[in-house]
């Protein structure tokens, strides 16, 4: 079973440069996004109806902003726009879908350059995430969370280290919340077949950061610790254009 994320930055952005193709025809079996910036009426059918999937869109209810969206070849049992906290549910940050075998979480994770306050809104939104995942994993569920999680969790994942020690999304306090969650018993999937540097998935446009792999690893897969042996691969697609971030993959048998 094959899984993609990808922070699109604007699902019809992505459609109208000519990159959308790419999401139509892949072969994955679940196709996550993030940041599609849309509310399902504002989409064509190109994009609301892949053949093969069920789709699923959570939106923000600010036109314009956040949003996700599921694509699916199995239909889930279950699909939920929230996580049991209702002071997110607004910004459309979030699908969970439950399958037979495990839960799949696509989450679009705040953002906390702008203000101290949004850094204290990721903060909030991180700790109610890991109190809902911690008690799904204490009662033994399979689990998967995927998406742009907005925080670089060691030196290795960003080109400098040093000149972001004080930047949202290389803070000590997001870095130790990543900690946190695998502590609680989670794999960081990208790591297991990976330990090199200069593998990013968020570069900076307006540097022109890509040219140069001046980057960020911010997208992940992660998954519980009970699915460790189901893991084959997992990998980052860099030549894939068409958002600030590329697409990231796992393989699961």
């Amino acid at each position: 079973m094959e899984l993609i994320s990808w922070n699109v930055n604007g699902v019809r952005a992505v459609e109208r440069k000519g990159y959308w193709d790419w999401v139509y025809k892949n072969k994955a079996d679940i196709i996550c996004l993030q940041e599609t910036k849309a509310w399902e009426e504002q989409l064509s059918e190109k994009i609301k109806n892949i053949p093969g999937f069920h789709s699923y869109f959570s939106k923000a209810e600010r036109k314009g902003y956040s949003g996700v969206a599921l694509y699916s070849r199995q239909e889930p049992i279950k699909v939920e726009y929230s996580f049991g906290d209702n002071s997110f549910d607004d910004e459309g940050r979030i699908i969970f879908a439950r399958y037979p075998d495990f839960v799949l979480f696509n989450i679009y994770f705040p953002n906390g350059k702008a203000s101290r306050e949004r850094l204290r809104y990721k903060m909030d939104f991180y700790e109610s995430f890991l109190g809902k995942v911690g008690k799904m994993k204490k009662n033994g569920e399979k689990i998967i969370i995927c998406g742009d999680v907005n925080t670089a969790h060691k030196e290795i994942d960003l080109a400098r280290p040093r000149e972001n020690e004080k930047t949202s999304g290389f803070l000590p306090e997001e870095r130790e919340w990543i900690d946190e969650l695998l502590e609680t018993g989670f794999i960081d999937t990208f790591r297991v077949f990976n330990q090199e540097g200069e593998n990013y998935s968020w570069w900076d446009l307006k540097t022109r950061a890509r040219e140069r792999n001046v980057g960020w690893r911010i997208d992940y897969f992660i998954v519980s610790e009970n699915l460790k042996n189901r893991l084959k691969d997992a990998y980052i697609l860099p030549e894939v254009y068409g958002s600030d971030h590329c697409p990231i993959g796992l393989i699961l048998s």
